[in-house]
């Protein structure tokens, strides 16, 4: 059960996460976590941000949602965490 639940729950949750640390689809919102991020990685590279870096991919993320993979991959995480919690937490009763 807990399986099934984190399978539906992770593709949902980490485009919502990222969205309310400041990673939305109309750009990073200014004053946020992403604002701060988005700030030290241009500061650490000169000025920019580079193609495929967690900043990068959280904003592509943020603004349009996972895509069929990352919804594989969310929904295989989430179904092994959940998995894990519910075997810890269920069968210790």
């Amino acid at each position: 059960m807990g399986g099934a639940l984190g399978a539906i729950a992770a593709p949902v949750a980490v485009p919502a996460a990222l969205g309310a640390i400041g990673f939305t689809a109309g750009g990073i919102t200014a004053g946020s976590m992403a604002a701060s991020a988005m700030s030290a990685a241009a500061a650490a590279n000169g000025g920019a941000i580079t193609a495929g870096s967690a900043v990068a991919v959280a904003q592509s993320v943020g603004a349009a949602g996972l895509g069929i993979v990352g919804k594989c991959v969310g929904a295989a995480a989430g179904t092994c965490i959940g998995y894990s919690a519910c075997t810890e937490n269920c069968n210790n009763k």
